[in-house]
């Protein structure tokens, strides 16, 4: 019988009726998060933690350590529970409330640290390496197993030789692919695997505000020397980023945009998610009537109710949202 990690993957590929009425286009969304963990960080966690019991980097009843303030970390916590293993997960204290209620839910520790740079020894992620290495010393190779998603190449093959075949496969005509990136694994994989497919499938990155990566992609270096610093491996994304073009947008874009499709769509959907469909309704915009364009609900607004569906919240940064009851989303999007 099928147990509950057979339900990751082959998600619904839906269209959002209001926006491709706005632009003509076939806008369409990978709904991610009909995953059972609840985002696409599913996808990936499943892959790096079998990927490890198979190597013997990670043994049954070993702990998979990471250091994550989003999705990722209730993902490893569900995957490892369901594989016979423990996580430990490392996170910024100002993370909001719900995604290490649900860590915890899951049984995994959650080790709150201060907000620090990532150079910094004390930073999340260093945290959760150490955390790994100490196991490893303590009780042997395979105790401790520190997933590292932004250096770990598994995840660019859980999209490759996953979501990619699967949005090829539920598409059909497909013009573009785009999405935000965090790990820049999402972004890799697929638009590997659509090239692969089709050279004329256009592959965009949306870079939200406060991101580096527009230099990444118009002048192939990052924002600056301290996001820079490190051993940073070649990994797929370095490539991938000098082929794709870019869309920015606005946390203010992201917030209207996720209250228009609640109302207009019945879609309630989280931060990221937001970014991507702005960056696709963008897209569209720019290719003109007739184009399908697709792109990743990463995760719902569920576990988003605190920060970025709170009105307080909202509004303490100056984004409360004031034109999203407008027919034309495009009365609050800065279409370039």
């Amino acid at each position: 019988m099928p147990d509950v990690l057979a339900s990751i993957g082959n998600t619904p590929l839906i269209r959002v009726n209001s926006l491709s009425a706005a632009t003509g286009c076939d806008v369409m969304i990978k709904c991610e998060f009909a995953n059972p963990g609840g985002s696409v960080k599913d996808r990936v966690a499943l892959r790096i933690i079998t990927e490890a019991l198979d190597s013997g980097e990670l043994v049954e009843g070993g702990t998979v350590t990471e250091g994550t303030a989003g999705s990722t970390g209730v993902s490893l916590a569900m995957v490892a529970r369901a594989l016979g293993c423990n996580a430990h997960l490392a996170l910024p204290d100002d993370a909001a409330m719900e995604k290490p209620r649900l860590m915890e839910s899951f049984g995994a520790t959650v080790e709150r640290v201060r907000p620090v740079s990532i150079t910094h020894k004390d930073h999340f992620v260093n945290v959760a390496r150490r955390r790994a290495e100490e196991l490893c010393e303590s009780d042997g190779r395979g105790a401790g197993y520190f997933a590292d998603q932004f250096e770990n190449t598994a995840n660019f093959r859980a999209h490759l030789e996953g979501t990619g075949p699967e949005i090829w496969r539920h598409g059909r005509r497909l013009d573009a692919f785009i999405c935000a990136c965090g790990t820049g694994g999402t972004l890799a994989g697929i638009a590997r695997y659509l090239k692969s497919k089709d050279e004329g499938i256009e592959c965009h990155l949306v870079d939200p505000q406060g991101s580096s990566l527009y230099n990444k992609v118009k002048r192939g270096v990052l924002y600056n020397r301290v996001e820079a610093e490190g051993k940073r491996l070649r990994n797929p994304f370095d490539t991938i980023t000098e082929g794709v073009g870019i869309n920015r947008l606005t946390d203010r874009e992201a917030v209207e945009m996720s209250r228009y499709l609640a109302r207009r769509d019945g879609l309630f959907l989280g931060s990221s998610s937001c970014v991507n469909i702005v960056g696709a309704a963008k897209l569209a915009r720019q290719l003109g009537p007739g184009h399908r364009v697709v792109t990743i609900a990463c995760d719902s607004g569920v576990r988003h109710l605190t920060k970025f569906w709170s009105g307080e919240y909202v509004a303490s940064h100056g984004l409360t949202p004031t034109k999203y009851t407008k027919d034309d989303p495009f009365e609050f999007l800065d279409d370039e």
